[in-house]
């Protein structure tokens, strides 16, 4: 093998592994997981860090 069939045997590679990746991410199983996890920003709930001193300030 020369060098042009393993970069042609490379190319072929990558654009398999990057059409499992877009297939993987627009699959309809996830999409309820991608919804759920754009709206983690705007749900309401205490963060970890908040949580310990929100302990704190009540036993002030």
């Amino acid at each position: 093998m020369d060098q042009g069939t393993l970069q042609g045997i490379g190319t072929i590679l990558a654009m398999l592994a990057f059409g499992g990746v877009i297939w993987w991410a627009l699959s309809p199983h996830k999409k309820k997981d991608f919804e759920e996890a754009a709206q983690l920003p705007f749900e309401e709930g205490e963060l970890d860090g908040d949580s310990q001193s929100d302990e704190k300030r009540q036993d002030l």
